[in-house]
C-alpha cells in the first residue's frame, strides 16, 4: 500500500482524569519495523488497544492500513496479526487445535486442507513442532509465546501488532524470533512492536518511537538517532590532568571518561600520549538507544 500503515492524530484517552494517552501522532510507514517503546504505564498497550479497535479514543483519530479505526475493523483486522497482553489459548488442548479453532472462527476462514497446511508451517517457523500433541497447560512461557505468535500469523498478515513477542524466551529463542521478524519484514510485512530489551529493538528496528506519561516524546529513523554525536569519548585513570590539558574542548565527564569536541581523534590521541596522559579508550562517541529513550523522557519520568 502507499501512505502509512499507521497514522493517529492527536489520539487520546482518558480515564476520569487520567490522560492515559495524550495527544499521540503515530507515523508507521510501509516496511517498518517500528519500536514503540516506553516505561511501564506509559500507555503503549492502551494505544495498541485503540489501533486494534478494542478501546475506544476519548478523542483524535487512528487510520491502520488506510482506513479508520474502530469504523474500518472488519476490513482491517483480518489483513493484521496481533499479539498483546500474552497469548490467549485454551489450556487444555494442543497447540495446533487451538489454531484450527482460530482459523475456523474467522468469517474468511481456509479450506480445512489448507487450514491444516498452514498450521504445520506457522509453528514451524516459530519453532513449534507440529506434531507435538501435548496441552497448551504443558507449555512453558516461551512456547506459550511462540504459540501466540503462531496465532498472529496465521492469516500471512500485511501489518504485525506485537506486544513483548520475546517474553519468556531464552537467549538462543530471541534471536530466533529476531530472525523470524526480520525475514518477515523482508518479505514486505510492517511490524510495529514494543519490548522492554532495547538491545533487540536496536537490532532489529528502522524507526522508533517513545511513549513516556501517555505523550510521545519522540519518534524518529533509528538510524538517524544512532549517527555519530562529533565527540570522542576518551578513557583515562589521568581524568583530572587530561581535562586540564583539554579545557573548553570537554564536552561533558562521564564517570571515567570525557566526551570530547575533536575533528581527528589521532590527532588527539596523538597530543594526550605526548602529554604523558595514559589513554585507555579512545574511539568517536555514539548513544545507544537505551540513552536515547531516558532522554527523551526527561527527569522524572517511571522507570
Amino acid at each position: 500500500m502507499t501512505g502509512p500503515v499507521i497514522a493517529t492524530a492527536a489520539l487520546t484517552k482518558r480515564y476520569g482524569e487520567l490522560r492515559a494517552v495524550d495527544g499521540v501522532d503515530l507515523d508507521v510507514r510501509a516496511g517498518d519495523v517500528y519500536g514503540f517503546l516506553g516505561a511501564n504505564g506509559s500507555g503503549k498497550t492502551t494505544t495498541v488497544r485503540m489501533l486494534l479497535g478494542l478501546v475506544l479514543p476519548t478523542s483524535g483519530t487512528a487510520e491502520v492500513l488506510g482506513r479508520p479505526m474502530p469504523a474500518g475493523r472488519r476490513e482491517v483486522l483480518p489483513r493484521v496479526g496481533a499479539l498483546v497482553e500474552g497469548p490467549g489459548a485454551y489450556p487444555h488442548l494442543s497447540g495446533r487445535t487451538n489454531l484450527a479453532l482460530l482459523d475456523a472462527s474467522g468469517a474468511d476462514r481456509m479450506s480445512r486442507r489448507g487450514r491444516r497446511t498452514r498450521i504445520t508451517e506457522v509453528l514451524a517457523e516459530v519453532g513449534l513442532d507440529p506434531a507435538d500433541s501435548r496441552p497448551v497447560r504443558a507449555y512453558s512461557l516461551g512456547m506459550r509465546q511462540r504459540l501466540g505468535l503462531a496465532a498472529a500469523l496465521m492469516r500471512r498478515p500485511s501489518l504485525l501488532v506485537l506486544d513483548e513477542p520475546t517474553n519468556g524466551l531464552d537467549p538462543q529463542g530471541i534471536a530466533e524470533i529476531r530472525e523470524l521478524l526480520l525475514r518477515l519484514n523482508a518479505g514486505g510485512t510492517t511490524i510495529f512492536l514494543s519490548s522492554h530489551l532495547l538491545a533487540e529493538i536496536q537490532q532489529m528496528c528502522t524507526r522508533v518511537g517513545v511513549l513516556d506519561r501517555g505523550r510521545l516524546v519522540l519518534q524518529e529513523q533509528l538510524e538517524v538517532l544512532l549517527r555519530p554525536t562529533g565527540l570522542v569519548a576518551v578513557r583515562t585513570p589521568d581524568l583530572a590532568r587530561c581535562r586540564d590539558l583539554l579545557g573548553g574542548m570537554v564536552a561533558a565527564v562521564e564517570d571515567d571518561r570525557l566526551l570530547v569536541r575533536a575533528a581527528e581523534p589521532a590527532r588527539l590521541n596523538a597530543y594526550l600520549v605526548g602529554e604523558g596522559i595514559a589513554v585507555t579508550e579512545l574511539a568517536p562517541y555514539r548513544r545507544d538507544l537505551e540513552q536515547l529513550v531516558l532522554e527523551a523522557a526527561g527527569p522524572g519520568a517511571h522507570r
